[in-house]
């Protein structure tokens, strides 16, 4: 029982060198966890990240989402009316390499992760956010990422 609190208070101790060292911590990441990223994993990522205007990490697909904030991801997207032509969404339960490889490279640490236009946008919380105040409906509009309404290119 008391062994705990002294481990992590040596545990904390241990880690505070590395901290000021080159290597700037991150609110999710200490130092010691740092740049574990490999060159050919960022490649892959930043290619993915490039493959579509609207690209989703999550876990499942889109049609068989494998946890809850991957489905109200795809519905949030589904409900704004992302065109599927302009979507991509890679499964991170296929690789453990994406699947941590993601977390560092956005610097956030949960999946799902939005991007548009090879910008990170957010998690399943920022898009919840971001759908129910308007502001996930502007950039959408803006980014050139809705499907065409039906009709509207037969209008003269």
């Amino acid at each position: 029982m008391f062994a705990r609190p002294l481990f992590s208070a040596t545990f904390r101790q241990a880690a505070r060198p590395m901290a000021h060292g080159a290597l700037k911590p991150t609110p999710f990441r200490p130092a010691f966890q740092q740049r574990l990223l490999s060159d050919l994993t960022r490649q892959a990522i930043e290619k993915a990240v490039s493959s579509a205007p609207v690209v989703l990490f999550m876990k499942g697909t889109p049609e068989t989402p494998q946890c809850g904030f991957s489905r109200a991801s795809i519905q949030i997207l589904g409900l704004q009316g992302v065109d599927p032509k302009k979507f991509a969404a890679f499964n991170v339960l296929e690789d453990a390499e994406l699947r941590s490889g993601i977390k560092e490279f956005s610097d956030w640490p949960t999946i799902p992760q939005l991007y548009l236009n090879k910008e990170f946008v957010g998690g399943c919380d920022i898009l919840v956010s971001m759908h129910q105040d308007g502001s996930l409906a502007k950039l959408l509009e803006e980014k050139g990422v809705l499907a065409p309404l039906d009709g509207s290119e037969s209008k003269e």
